[in-house]
This record gives C-alpha cells, structure tokens and sequence, in this order.
C-alpha cells in the first residue's frame, strides 16, 4: 500500500467497521420488534429469500453467473441449512420469550465453537495453552449470562439454550465453508445460500402451520426492511469487504462491539435490563474469546488486498 492510499484505505476500512458495527448491532433489536409484531418463520423466510435475490443480481452483475455444479449446490445447501435456515430459526423462534441484549451477548460465543471445531478436519489447527484456557474461560461466562435471577430453572433459560443452539449451528456452517472450497466468489455464494435458505425457512413456516397472513405494523415493517436491506445485504457487503482488505483479527472486532451496541440500544429503544451478573458474564465471556483468537495480542496495521 503505497502513502498516498494508506489515508484513502483506512478510511474505507474505518466507514466498512461502523456499518458493520451499528447494523448488525442495531439488527437484534430489529429482529426483536419483527418477531414480536409478525410470524417469525414466515417474516424471516421473506427476508432471507429476497436478500438473497438483492445479493444475486448484484453479484452476477459483478463477477458474473454463478458456478452450480453438483458438489457446489451440496456445498450451498449444507451452508443454508447450518447457517440460515436451522441457524435463523432457533434465533427467531427463541428472541419471541428473549431480550435482544441477551440475544447479543450470547452470539459473540461462535468466536469459542469455531476456535474449537477448528482443531478437527482437514485444515485443523491446534490451540495454543492460552486458548484452551480461553474456551473454558468463556464458558463460564455463558453460563453466567444464562442466570436467570432465583437460581438455574430450565423454564427460565431454555430459550436462551435454544439460541446458543442457533450459535453452535453457525459455528458448524462456518467451518463446513472453511473445509469445503466452494467454486463461487464469497458474496455469490453468500447469496445462493440465503435464497437456499430463505427457502427453507418459508417450508419449515408451512410444516410448523405458521399463518401467511400479515399485520404489518409501521415498526414491524421498519423492522423488516431494516433486517432485509441493511443488515443482509449492505452490512453483509461491507463484512465480505473486510475479509479480503484487513487482518481477521480487525474483522472479528465485531464479535466484540456488537454485543455493546445491541444492549445500548435495546436499554434505550425499549427498556430492557441485565442482572449484574449477566453483565459480569459477557465481560468473562469478551476475555474468553480475547485469549481464544488472539485480541489480546496488539492489533496489526491494515493492509490493502
């Protein structure tokens, strides 16, 4: 990167984090109000599906048609189903009878399942001592955001249970796409697999005998768009750019941010709480993932791709 792009780069860099970090922060408690006013399945199917179509035409227009062959469309439907249809499903079912802050603070536990599942496979790699250590710490932390005040009753954290599942089926899609070398360029594939599984989602509404029926609330409509437009299409765009033009530590940082954005907003917007201890819990949880990838090592320069 020669010194007259360096300003221009990490600019780009510094725009692409904050629409990162406020959209898919903001995004919880969108899903919250969307759930709450509409029929999670089918409004979740709906947005996945026409995000999907959005990303597809752009991305076709990009780097031209996709690539289906037989082990491509295996590897777009194993993707959808981990990390759109089973993965949103839980989330959405879950965030009914969950706070949205809580939401938050227990997805920033793939950082722990996928340093995990990364030591099997093909392209594994072993975990250092202060890794290890950081997987155990991190647990702890989730078991402490899962205390519900009066002790441990299932009635009181089974859905937030239902919600780590919905993280553990990410973490699962996330290392099949790692091992897998799909044919397709990042956003292509991104695309094919939201349809796929915006698909799925509106087949798994139809089964559980979800209503299609509509009330579309100004908020749930907001809701929705929101979900639709900024948060799969143009935070997802931004986080596919800073994949390819800084460090994976820079680009994990939302793991971290999002958490504190979501609660920021769902205690102003609608008046939700945390116990001390869950608050305590997501801290225990940050140092968890801290030591699991490496943040507490100084972060590196950026770097144009």
């Amino acid at each position: 990167m020669s010194e007259s792009q360096a300003p221009r780069t990490r600019l780009a860099i510094a725009i692409a984090l904050a629409i990162t970090y406020l959209v898919w922060g903001s995004s919880y408690f969108a899903t919250k109000i969307m759930v709450t006013d509409e029929p999670p399945l089918v409004v979740a199917g709906l947005r996945f599906t026409a995000a999907g179509i959005l990303l597809l035409a752009f991305a076709w227009w990009h780097s031209g048609p996709p690539v289906l062959t037989r082990i491509e469309l295996r590897h777009v439907l194993a993707m959808a189903f981990f990390s759109v249809l089973f993965s949103n499903a839980c989330h959405v079912i879950a965030m009914q009878f969950v706070q949205s802050n809580t939401a938050a603070f227990l997805n920033a536990t793939p950082a722990l399942w996928i340093a995990w599942f990364g030591t099997f496979g093909p392209r594994r790699k072993r975990l250092s001592g202060t890794a290890q250590i950081g997987l155990l710490v991190g647990l702890a932390g989730v078991l402490l955001v899962l205390s519900p005040k009066g002790g441990f009753h299932l009635a009181g954290f089974g859905w937030q249970l239902v919600i780590l599942l919905g993280c553990l089926s990410w973490s699962l899609g996330t290392i099949y796409y790692r091992n897998s070398g799909a044919a397709n360029p990042p956003l292509m594939f991104s695309a094919l697999q939201m349809l796929a599984g915006g698909v799925g989602l509106l087949v798994a509404a139809l089964i559980a005998g979800e209503p299609f029926a509509f009330q579309w609330t100004p908020r749930g409509l907001a809701a929705f768009l929101w979900l639709m437009l900024m948060s799969s299409c143009l935070a997802y765009s931004a986080y596919a750019w800073l994949t390819v033009h800084t460090s994976p530590v820079v680009v994990g940082s939302y793991g971290y941010v999002c958490p504190a954005v979501a609660a920021l907003i769902g205690w102003l917007a609608i008046g939700e709480t945390l116990t001390w201890v869950q608050i305590i819990g997501m801290a225990v949880i940050l140092l968890g993932v801290a030591m699991v990838t490496g943040y507490l090592r100084p972060l590196p320069r950026p770097s144009a791709a």
